[in-house]
């Protein structure tokens, strides 16, 4: 049993690409958890999604060993155990940064020595401090050419109120002053504090389905030891399991004896129900429990929506499997059954933002070999009726009749933007076309700026951070938090064809972008479904009123063409035939509407 002394656990925290895990690769490599042989570039990040993109998704556990060099030629030397938890920095993915600090003392706050701080940096850093851990400030990559490292400790101290001389110098690429970095880790990070005499309680903040060994449960002993062939009891469903394999992650997962106060591993218990695991959950010994269990976590409110269709219905079945799987190992992701007419059958899913969606479809069609369709991507809205209900609407399908609406709410946020300080018109102007409300300007340095707007949800998770992108020539940031909802003039858009509603491509939008949306969509839609013998008519509407119509001309067929002079009766008797023919055919002929024209719609959105 280790002493909970010689116990650090820790996270490192940053904005997206700003090297968190090529620093936790020099940590494995100067620890000797790996060889320079196995070494190689974000070895943590072991989804191929993650190293395509060369990003951190999922949180990932290592326990490293680390022998600081003795103190004054002193020949005892002791050996300390470093649980380290790599975390994403994308604001998707939030909630799995504010997961793994729960189960840290301290964090290693990330800044790169060129960009400097950026808009995820201070909105981690503040998740940081609320959490009460230690912060050990390390400004990375100053090996650059580029790298302002004087200037960028000032923005540090001006944003977040570091003291200067606390902030350490680093380099993942080369490994300079790696060393430097775990002593300080060792000095200022508190060990923890948990008594191994006590009853048994741990922190579930993590698990992942095993296709073998079944459920992967991560854990953060908080007291006592935990052993296998224990009797343990999972508190909030109040199952009951016994342990038959418990480990760490040495990187890769290494079994062992017992885990004690303190530590951090994983455990199997034949756990073989997805649904029996909750994050945030309290595993105790069912024996001899303990008589509180751990606050947990807050559940994780998914922000956008979107339909999520098999291309081939009979996929349907294999569809519902793989969701099933991969909500194990991410909890912020929901999904329940749903029908469309033009789709067929699917499931309604709701995500943490875009890059969490276009995850998961990636994850899903990699994974499963399917073949999927999304329809447009919508946020969560409040409806109170005159009856004085309230209504949650995820879907716009599920939007009441106009008469029955009392009032309509969206969600807000307020939304940090971190641009350089010439790009300042230009982001007010888009700003303020997505009817952001402008509350304050904060200069970090005489070239850069903090922007802070509250905005409507629906105006951000379109394309808000490519239009960031483009204005500020790359420069810029953004972070955004949710603030509640707010009254709003909104309606459904619906979208008729051939004076049908199509449910599949209706949408919730403000009355004044209304007009705009619904010529765009009909536009799009027109290119899209082919000719048929008869008129086709589409229409975008609110309610019974008309706003936008676009019409595809029918197919024309020469009746004539066999009459060649002759009495002109015979060519009328003809055409009147035909007239009727197509007249009859508008009334009763169904319209075809390709799996592509739902996609280029989704997309033009």
């Amino acid at each position: 049993m280790i002493d909970t002394k010689l116990i650090r656990n820790f996270s490192i925290i940053a904005h997206i690409d700003h090297g968190k895990s090529t620093l936790a690769d020099q940590f494995l490599l100067k620890t000797g958890a790996i060889t320079a042989r196995e070494f190689r570039n974000q070895i943590l990040d072991d989804m191929d999604l993650e190293r395509e993109r060369g990003i951190t998704i999922q949180m990932h556990p290592v326990t490293i060993y680390y022998t600081p060099p003795a103190a004054g030629g002193a020949k005892e030397r002791q050996t300390y155990e470093l649980n380290l938890i790599d975390t994403p920095g994308h604001v998707d993915f939030s909630y799995e940064v504010s997961r793994s600090l729960a189960a840290c003392e301290g964090v290693i706050l990330l800044v790169d020595a060129f960009q400097g701080v950026q808009a995820q940096t201070v909105a981690n850093a503040y998740l940081a401090m609320e959490a009460n851990l230690t912060i050990v400030p390390v400004l990375n990559k100053i090996d650059l050419p580029t790298a302002r490292v004087e200037e960028v400790i000032a923005e540090m101290q001006s944003a977040l109120g570091i003291d200067p001389a606390e902030v350490l110098r680093a380099s993942g690429k080369t490994g300079q002053g790696i060393d430097d970095v775990l002593q300080a880790i060792l000095a200022r990070v508190p060990p923890p504090s948990g008594d191994p005499a006590a009853p048994l309680k741990a922190l579930v903040y993590n698990s992942h389905f095993d296709t073998y060994k079944g459920v992967v449960v991560y854990v953060r002993l908080i007291d006592g030891v935990l052993k296998k062939g224990q009797r343990i009891r999972l508190m909030r469903g109040g199952t009951e399991h016994e342990v038959t394999e418990i480990g760490q992650f040495r990187p890769a997962m290494t079994a062992c004896k017992e885990l004690s106060a303190g530590q951090v591993g994983y455990f199997m218990a034949q756990i073989k129900g997805l649904a029996d695991v909750h994050i945030g959950d309290t595993v105790t010994d069912a024996l001899n429990p303990t008589a509180e269990p751990l606050p947990g976590y807050k559940e994780p409110k998914p922000m956008v929506f979107s339909g999520l269709y098999p291309a081939n219905n009979k996929d349907f079945e294999s569809l519902r499997e793989a969701l099933a799987k991969l909500k194990l190992n991410d909890s912020s992701f929901s999904y329940q059954p749903e029908v469309s007419e033009g789709l067929g059958f699917g499931f309604r899913c709701g995500f943490l933002g875009m890059l969490h969606r276009e995850i998961i479809q990636q994850r899903l069609e990699r994974e499963s070999g399917l073949d999927l369709v999304q329809t447009a991507p919508n946020v969560t809205y409040e409806i109170r009726t005159r009856k004085g209900e309230l209504l949650t609407i995820d879907s716009p399908q599920k939007v009441p009749d106009a008469g029955q609406i009392e009032e309509f709410r969206e969600p807000f946020v307020r939304i940090n933007f971190l641009i350089p300080a010439e790009n300042i018109g230009d982001l007010m102007q888009l700003c303020s076309e997505r009817r952001g409300v402008y509350v304050r300007t904060e200069y970090l340095s005489p070239t850069r700026a903090i922007l802070v707007y509250e905005m409507p949800l629906a105006e951000i998770i379109y394309d808000l951070y490519d239009k960031l992108k483009s204005v500020t020539h790359g420069y810029g940031t953004m972070d955004y938090e949710f603030l509640g909802y707010r009254a709003a003039d909104l309606v459904r858009l619906d979208v008729l064809v051939h004076h049908k509603r199509v449910d599949a491509l209706s949408t919730i939008v403000h009355r004044a972008a209304a007009e705009r949306r619904g010529r765009k969509l009909l536009k799009k839609l027109r290119e899209e479904i082919d000719r048929h013998l008869f008129e086709v008519v589409l229409q975008a509407a609110i309610g019974s009123r008309i706003i936008a119509r676009e019409t595809i001309a029918p197919l024309k067929k020469n009746v004539t063409a066999k009459c060649y002079g002759g009495d002109i009766t015979r060519k009328r008797k003809l055409w009147a035939k035909q007239a009727a023919g197509k007249k009859r055919m508008k009334q009763v002929g169904q319209v075809e509407i390709p799996q592509e024209a739902f996609l280029a719609v989704l997309e033009a959105e």
